[in-house]
């Protein structure tokens, strides 16, 4: 590749990368350029380990033929199992421990190489094989982001010529800065959704991040509390009170998400949540809608680990709906993006008279009466009371217990929250 097709995919990557294209389509371009401008890259691979809960790290690949490869890829740990073990056989841990930054292959000679991957980059056509590491500085690193990996193939006989390796070493590491960036953007956006939840992290992300920026908002607010957590984490070996909590707050979670709601705080074994719609009707059955889905999780849930001999329990719901301020709150250096005001003190006061009614779900008076007709049809009242802290008694709800006695009555209601 002569020098102005280099510059001109220079520059290409640079603006791309500052506008922010999606990495796949950055190598697929990057891919694509090469070829037309005399480099003969028949395969390229990238990948950067990340920062999320789940998975060590993104790939993105490109061929110059149809392949059932997706050109993004995801992969966990490779600290240990056969991801461990393809990891310790592959070009780049071997450069990692040596030492090198790159590597070159004649794929003719893979008989003699014990290394994955290579093989089947031979028999698929690809002649030569270069590996490229690109390690970050100390003040570049994230977590184990510390590298940019790549590899490159041709299918001519001959390989990579001079010009062609140092059109490879120009332009990969200006790649692999818009990868990084990108990767960056995505790891804010994570740890966003991971810690805020989704709506605040966008919130927080789109620039709402001044002290004191709220709004006042109309909502739906949940919060659920695992039901003797104290006594049981107080029963369990130190490792074995994170996976209880964890497995409790996964049941919770995974009902809120899926019936549309936000998860905006967790407090030890509590979960605070809010449903929103324009119309509050629609955001009351979604509220329900969830906390029949976390039933259905906890049962689940106790007959795994039941099997698996560890303990078990349940959770208290309790459900409110008010006007409460919604966005940052805290200190100039410590803010928390969530919802205040008086009704999130109701519904947690709601959700812990839950044990003293012996229910495990309990909504308050404005929630049960503004429900529909139909809705309400499915509640009882437990009773009138005075909360504590709170100056005035109300008549709490629960579901109408014919729902779990009687299957055609748990049919209609489970019709009237899908409807």
């Amino acid at each position: 590749m002569e020098l102005t097709p280099r510059l001109r995919l220079m520059n290409w990557l640079v603006s791309q990368g500052l506008t922010g294209l999606p990495e796949n389509d950055l190598i697929r371009g990057f891919c694509q350029r090469c070829c037309a401008a005399g480099l003969p890259v028949s395969r390229g691979l990238v990948f950067i380990d990340t920062l999320h809960p789940i998975f060590e790290g993104r790939g993105f690949r490109w061929n110059d033929s149809e392949t059932n490869e997706s050109d993004v890829f995801e992969y966990g740990s490779t600290s240990g199992g056969d991801a461990g073990e393809t990891w310790r056989r592959s070009t780049f841990h071997h450069m990692l421990e040596h030492g090198h930054d790159e590597m070159v292959i004649d794929l003719a000679d893979c008989p003699s190489l014990d290394f994955s991957m290579i093989n089947d980059l031979a028999d698929k056509g690809h002649k030569h094989f270069v590996a490229f590491v690109h390690r970050f500085g100390e003040a570049g690193t994230i977590g184990e982001m510390d590298c940019f990996y790549s590899y490159w193939t041709t299918r001519r006989d001959d390989g990579f010529g001079e010009q062609d390796m140092a059109a490879l070493r120009d332009l990969v590491p200006v790649l692999g800065l818009a990868i990084k960036s990108a990767a960056h953007a995505d790891i804010a956006r994570t740890l966003g959704r991971v810690y805020l939840g989704r709506d605040a992290s966008e919130q927080v992300l789109s620039g709402k991040i001044t002290r004191g920026v709220t709004e006042k908002i109309k909502a739906v607010l949940w919060f659920s509390d695992v039901r003797g957590s104290t006594a049981i984490s107080e029963s369990l070996s130190p490792d074995e009170i994170i996976p209880f909590l964890n497995d409790y707050a996964q049941a919770s979670i995974d009902a809120i998400h899926e019936a549309g709601g936000e998860v905006l705080k967790l407090i030890g074994d509590g979960v605070l949540a809010m449903f929103t719609h324009e119309n509050v009707a629609v955001a009351k059955r979604a509220a329900l809608r969830a906390e029949f889905q976390f039933r259905r999780n906890l049962n689940v849930l106790n007959a795994r680990r039941s099997a698996g001999g560890r303990p078990t329990t349940t959770a208290y719901v309790g459900l409110h709906i008010g006007q409460v301020f919604y966005g940052n709150i805290g200190s100039e250096d410590r803010l928390d993006f969530t919802v205040v005001g008086p009704a999130v003190n109701e519904v947690s006061r709601i959700a812990s008279m839950c044990s003293s009614v012996d229910r495990e779900l309990l909504m308050s008076s404005a929630f049960g009466t503004g429900l529909d007709a139909t809705g309400r049809k499915y509640l009882v009242s437990t009773g009138r009371f005075a909360l504590r802290g709170i100056g005035h008694a109300q008549d709490l709800y629960t579901l109408d217990p014919d729902i779990a006695a009687d299957e055609v009555v748990a049919g209609k209601y489970e019709r009237y929250l899908a409807g």
